[in-house]
């Protein structure tokens, strides 16, 4: 019993069955990693370089990609190098390690939704209280919260796994799960203290849920009798509400893909769930917020064109097609702060035949560069 209890690696077989598509598969995953990193990436760095976001809630979202980031970073890197060899093996230390990152990750998820929630709540039913109520000292202490908490609780859950002797080294998941790994305990009665622990875990992120739900309540209350809160509301509260739907499904489907172990499912529809949380939240958040958020929509805007290319493009949709590109051009108009006039469509449209024609006859370029270097003689013929 004590030689099979010494285990220094862990065979992960959830890709057993997928591994003839395996380069398919590899194609996908680092494309799908490099969106995650792109759209996070992106959003972050465009918070912190406005002046203008650095809100409240723009830090909090702030946080939400780094924490994406995060959890992502402690998957995506072993799992494409799985697919590229047939071993899929990691470490003991690694395993517990991954354990940490992925799930400190989900509770830092939950956490930031439910600070989000209470500053939306304050925002909305609180207004003149708002910037007392979430200054800079409270904001930094709700990130701290919401990264360490987790950090902490996870960590205990992983030290009393630590302890048990297992006498297994198999794991029929893509990445190490905590609740899996107990089970291969030898000796079950030992693990009654991890039981009770981990859904003291459960039960604590069950209260944000319930947190959340209670902030919304009153954010609706207030919003049925106002159409500013209304605006409000459906400006930067439905982005949260999406992405509140999204991660709550997705851990969902993952714990009871765990608890109940649904072994009618094929082993792919089984993958499917058990990443979907480490794919689909980090994935859509961003551009959740990056699309509905005025502020940064516009920011994102200015960041990856100029002024004078939208300006350009937006004249050339004009003079193709005035009334079906109008109310875009009006839109986009609005964002850059410039007033559109159809009016000019006419100069426009003149300027760039002009240019189709220099363009179409090199020779006549040169002869108005040398008229126009000699603009007194050009006045003399015409007097004549």
């Amino acid at each position: 019993m004590d030689n099979v209890s010494v285990i220094t690696i862990f065979y992960l077989s959830g890709l057993s069955e997928s591994m003839n598509n395996r380069y398919i598969l590899f194609f996908l995953s680092l494309l799908c990693y490099c969106l995650i990193l792109l759209a996070n990436i992106t959003l972050i760095v465009t918070i912190m370089l406005d002046k203008n976001l650095h809100e409240p809630m723009y830090i909090l979202l702030c946080a939400f990609c780094m924490n994406g980031l995060y959890g992502t970073t402690g998957f995506f890197p072993k799992f494409l190098w799985d697919l590229l060899f047939p071993a899929h093996v990691i470490s003991y230390s690694g395993c517990l390690l991954q354990v940490q990152v992925l799930y400190s990750f989900g509770g830092s998820d939950v956490s930031i939704l439910a600070v989000m929630a209470y500053d939306r709540y304050v925002a909305i039913c609180r207004p003149l209280q708002y910037h007392s109520i979430m200054s800079k000292q409270r904001l930094i202490k709700l990130v701290c919260y919401c990264w360490f908490t987790p950090f902490c609780l996870i960590g205990v859950n992983i030290c009393l796994t630590s302890r048990l002797k297992l006498c297994s080294p198999y794991i029929a998941r893509l990445f190490c799960v905590n609740w899996l790994i107990v089970a291969l305990a030898c000796f079950p009665d030992e693990t009654m203290v991890n039981n009770i622990v981990a859904y003291i875990t459960l039960l604590f992120y069950v209260f944000h849920g319930v947190f959340i739900v209670w902030s919304y309540i009153y954010i609706i209350r207030t919003c049925v009798n106002s159409i500013e809160n209304r605006a409000k509301f459906m400006q930067t509260c439905v982005p949260h509400l999406f992405s509140l739907i999204t991660v709550l499904f997705t851990f969902l489907f993952d714990i009871m893909n765990i608890r109940f172990e649904l072994k009618n499912l094929p082993q792919p529809f089984k993958n499917f769930i058990a990443i979907e949380f480490l794919v689909i939240p980090p994935l859509m958040n961003p551009l959740i917020y990056g699309f509905k958020l005025t502020k940064i929509r516009k920011r994102l805007v200015m960041l990856f064109f100029t002024k004078d290319l939208i300006i350009t493009t937006l004249y050339s949709l004009l003079m193709v097609n005035p009334s079906r590109f109008s109310g875009l051009i009006q839109m986009a108009g609005s964002v850059l702060r410039v007033k559109l006039d159809p009016l000019h469509v006419v100069t426009e449209r003149r300027k760039l035949s002009n240019l189709f024609f220099i363009m179409a006859h090199p020779q006549s370029n040169v002869l108005v560069s040398q008229m126009s270097k000699r603009p007194g003689k050009t006045k003399c013929s015409s007097g004549r």
